[in-house]
């Protein structure tokens, strides 16, 4: 039972410690106002002129950062009625198999995902995209096209169909 009452002495005892009344700052005399003139030529002078800072972004090189880039997925195109069946798919599915040649130009025997094998020459339409065959080389041949990008604009796109090694 001491040992309680000890306990709540000091318990009172730091209570009314912490429960002081705040002592009153001393008011400070009344000041006489002092008249001053200011000059309004110094006072413009000496004023903070506001500065706007403005930023452009300069998009040269760079993605527009407001367009989403979930968007971005590549469209191809629907495949038309009375189109050629090499112009019905896109040139990443063509393969190269062969490559012949006479004396005036060289040939290409490509197959499409269908399992038909065409022979195609130097400026034959094919793809998607109305790729032509740029050129045919003994081991390649370049077809151009041209998509849109992200932007919507038009750019050119190089596609380079190489043949297989014997080792591959």
């Amino acid at each position: 039972m001491q040992k309680w009452l000890i306990i709540f002495i000091a318990a009172c005892t730091l209570f009314l410690a912490g429960c002081k009344k705040e002592q009153e700052a001393p008011k400070p005399a009344a000041q006489k106002p002092v008249t001053a003139v200011a000059k309004p030529a110094e006072q413009a002078a000496e004023a903070p002129q506001a500065v706007k800072e403005v930023y452009e972004y300069g998009q040269k090189g760079r993605r527009d950062p407001f367009v989403s880039l979930v968007q971005v997925a590549k469209e191809k195109p629907k495949r038309l009625r009375g189109t050629k069946p090499i112009e019905n798919f896109d040139v990443d599915e063509i393969k190269l198999i062969a490559i012949l040649w006479d004396n005036k130009q060289y040939y290409a025997l490509i197959t499409l995902p269908d399992g038909k094998s065409y022979t195609i020459r130097k400026g034959t339409t094919l793809g998607l995209y109305g790729g032509k065959v740029e050129y045919i080389t003994k081991d390649s041949m370049l077809i151009r096209e041209q998509v849109k990008d992200y932007r919507g604009q038009l750019r050119t796109k190089d596609t380079i169909l190489q043949l297989r090694k014997e080792g591959e």
